[in-house]
């Protein structure tokens, strides 16, 4: 049985995409967004633009201005 999920069809084609780490600043909470977060319904490969505009820190409820783009 595959429980595997799915990549989204652009990463399935063959493209190289570069994903970004995002930084919590208030909590220091991480969204990879080569990961993506399934336990808010955000599958992998989700671009950080591409999330919700009222999604929150699953960690402290910081909205998308508190986030900020590191490199790890």
């Amino acid at each position: 049985m595959d429980t595997s999920t799915p990549l989204p069809d652009a990463l399935d084609s063959g493209t190289t995409t570069s994903f970004k780490t995002w930084l919590c600043v208030l909590c220091g909470f991480i969204y990879r967004e080569a990961d993506g977060l399934l336990g808010d319904g955000i599958a992998p490969g989700t671009l950080w633009s591409d999330v919700q505009a009222d999604w929150v820190c699953p960690e402290c409820g910081g909205t998308k201005a508190d986030f900020e783009m590191v490199e790890v």
